[in-house]
């Protein structure tokens, strides 16, 4: 589980994925969030939820200010939680803006919690009980609308190949030749099941990387160069940024607070 604190003037998200569970609480101000085709306005009666591998963007709109503070769970720390807290299985949201006004206070508290880090008793037992009131009121695993058996198959073989040479240069070519299709063809199986160009999802499969590298301990450049992040730049010049972004709130205990990013 990782914390990010942040608040712009002015910032768009490209869209991109994560490997977790996002949870977000808005201090102040607000923007408009695109997920599953569907573009909302979040703000602070909202609270923001979305799953692994989902993909999303998001825009300032009209606002001239946007100050949040997010909670990223990873799949493996959503199933032991699961467990903790009795359950045969994580949860899913079929929903992404919650108006639910005590789940709120209870992430914002949360995340406050995690934070400084102070009482680690008291974080615990807020994070059961944030965590607990999702799962139980929102949870909607059962709303999943299956992609198509062959579609999910071929996808995942990608992803495998993908994974596989995460720090090799390798093209779209090789990638559709994986699965007997072409390029076009390759393209149009990942916006039907991610919603993402393979292009894109593998940049982020290779940022997800890089911050775990982070995590670890290792320096920028090298999480970025050995995890094929800086191979991206001619194509994705965001990339080196959002690493360096992730890099911020790691190395400062999972707090960023960028006021202006520009260019991002």
């Amino acid at each position: 589980m990782s914390l990010m604190r942040a608040a712009f003037t002015t910032h768009d998200y490209a869209p991109h994925t994560h490997d977790a569970f996002v949870i977000a609480v808005t201090d102040d101000g607000g923007a408009e969030v695109s997920n599953a085709r569907v573009v909302e306005r979040v703000g602070p009666s909202t609270l923001f939820v979305s799953n692994p591998e989902e993909p999303q963007s998001a825009r300032m709109g009209e606002s001239r200010w946007w100050s949040y503070r997010s909670i990223y769970l990873t799949l493996p720390a959503a199933e032991r939680l699961a467990r903790d807290l009795g359950l045969a299985r994580v949860p899913f949201f079929a929903r992404n803006m919650l108006h639910d006004a005590d789940l709120i206070r209870a992430f914002g508290l949360l995340h406050r919690a995690l934070e400084t880090a102070d009482d680690g008793l008291r974080a615990d037992a807020l994070l059961l009980e944030a965590f607990g009131a999702l799962f139980s009121r929102h949870g909607d695993g059962h709303i999943q609308f299956e992609r198509a058996p062959r579609d999910k198959m071929m996808t995942g073989r990608v992803i495998a190949l993908m994974r596989e040479r995460l720090t090799e240069r390798i093209e779209l070519q090789e990638l559709a030749d994986e699965v007997g299709l072409t390029c076009f063809q390759l393209i149009r199986l990942f916006r039907r099941t991610v919603g993402l160009t393979p292009h894109t999802y593998l940049i982020h499969l290779r940022l997800n990387a890089a911050c775990l590298c982070l995590r670890r301990g290792d320096s920028l450049v090298a999480s970025a160069a050995g995890r094929g992040v800086l191979r991206s730049e001619r194509a994705d010049k965001a990339s080196p940024a959002l690493v360096w972004y992730h890099a911020v709130a790691i190395r400062q205990g999972g707090s960023a607070r960028p006021v202006t990013a520009r260019g991002c």
